[in-house]
Parts: C-alpha cells; structure tokens; sequence
C-alpha cells in the first residue's frame, strides 16, 4: 500500500469520526446517520461492511429507519465501500448519483507560512455563523451546534476577524491523535479574492499541529474548481472521490 493510499484510509476513518452526529443507527454492519442537520455526510448511510442479507432487504430496513426519521434515503458511495460493487447495483436499481466530492490530503504539516492570529468561538455560535453564510434553516443550524457539541471527536470553530472586528473568513478543525480534518470553510462574499480562506487554512494548519496533528485531510466539492486550487496552493493532494446516491428527488436539495 502507497503511503498516500494509507493516508486516504487514515483520512476516511477520522472523516467518519469527525462527522459523527448522536443520532445513529446500524443495519448489517452499515452506520446510518440521522442527523437532521445540512451536511450530507451527517444524515446518509455509509456501507461499511458486506452483511450477510440480501441487498433488498438491507435497503427496505434503511428507508424505514429514515422515514421514520424524516429523512430521505441517501446512501454515500466511496472506494472503501461495501459491498465493492454496491455503486453499480445501485444504479441498475434506477438510484441517481449526485453531490461528488475529492477527499484530499497533506502528507506533513511542517513548513506551514506564518499567518495571523485565530480566534475561537463556541459551537452554538459557530453554527450560526456558518449557518447564515450557508442559508441553513434554524432546524440544521441547531443540528448543527447538536452534532459540535456531541462529536465523539470535538470540533474547533475559529474566525478569522479584520483590524476593525469584521468577519474575514471561518472555519474548524477536528484533531484526532496525529490527523486533522478542516471543515466548514466559508469566506463572506464581501471578503472573496483576498486570499482570506488562504490565511484562514493555513492558520488551522498551524493550530492543529499546536495539537499534536501531522497530517491533514478535508472533503471538497469536485466541481469546486476554485477551492481545490487553493488547496492545491496548501500542499494538499487528491486522495479520493465520494458521491451520494438516492432514489428521492429531495436528496439532492
């Protein structure tokens, strides 16, 4: 196994941990997650085991654990899922596949240049800071600052402010023993083309290697053209892909 393909594994697992929200369910050895929150990662089901039922029955007891929930059925599909083919047996089921996204990953955090100062903030607000630039509704905003607060693996919000207290940019860490994730990563449209979201992420880097982390991942849109370059600028690499599949037209909102 290459080193970067350990560190993609590395990072999905700490992914997993990171997005963990209290509501969670286990289906044939799949992780059903019920948060009622915004981020797809947190209310879809992630197949992390083959099982031994069969595919129609695994699928029929999930919908009805997410109905129950009042949630659309969303299944996430990586390189690590099991069963290897379940993506394509999905398809052929008539599933649609949407919201693709890159994992990608720096191998060291040394050499980080010098930016200015964070400055932590508490979940709750957090989540509504982020919630307003995202357009989350009051529902996922709490959910949210539930997910934060419950996270087996605590997330750290911090902002970035201008001489005169604006907003510049916000975003979070999650560290788990030598690996941090970055999440959440939002400019206001005010602070956009100047390099904010640069001296934000390279600031969490920093901080998170304060903590003890030496590695680094975070999960971007793929068609997000204009965040992987900055990544890129970061010394993060591409790892893998993701994407989500469903049969409910809602799951894509």
């Amino acid at each position: 196994m290459t080193q970067l393909s350990a560190l993609a594994r590395r990072a999905e697992a700490a992914g997993l941990n990171a997005s963990a929200p209290p509501q969670e369910a286990e289906i044939d050895g799949w992780l059903l997650r019920l948060s009622p929150g915004k981020a797809k990662r947190s209310r879809c089901v992630n197949a992390l085991a083959e099982g031994r039922l069969p595919l129609a029955q695994v699928l029929a007891r999930c919908e009805q654990v997410f109905a129950k929930s009042g949630l659309p059925l969303i299944i996430r599909i990586t390189p690590f899922t099991q069963p290897a083919d379940l993506d394509r047996r999905l398809q052929n089921l008539g599933w649609f596949e949407f919201d693709a996204a890159d994992v990608m990953v720096r191998a060291s955090l040394d050499e980080l240049p010098a930016t200015p100062g964070l400055r932590p903030v508490d979940g709750p607000r957090y989540a509504a800071l982020v919630g307003r630039l995202r357009g989350s509704s009051q529902v996922e905003i709490e959910a949210h600052a539930e997910r934060m607060q419950h996270a087996p693996r605590p997330y750290q919000g911090f902002i970035l402010e201008g001489p005169d207290g604006e907003l510049q940019a916000l975003g979070q860490i999650v560290v788990e023993g030598d690996i941090a994730g970055l999440f959440d990563i939002f400019t206001p449209p005010a602070q956009r083309g100047q390099g904010q979201a640069l001296r934000l992420c390279a600031a969490l880097l920093r901080e998170a290697r304060s903590q003890g982390a030496y590695q680094a991942y975070l999960q971007v849109g793929t068609d997000n053209a204009v965040a992987k370059r900055l990544y890129t600028r970061l010394g993060f690499e591409f790892a893998y892909r993701y994407h989500y599949r469903s049969k409910d037209p809602s799951a894509a909102d």
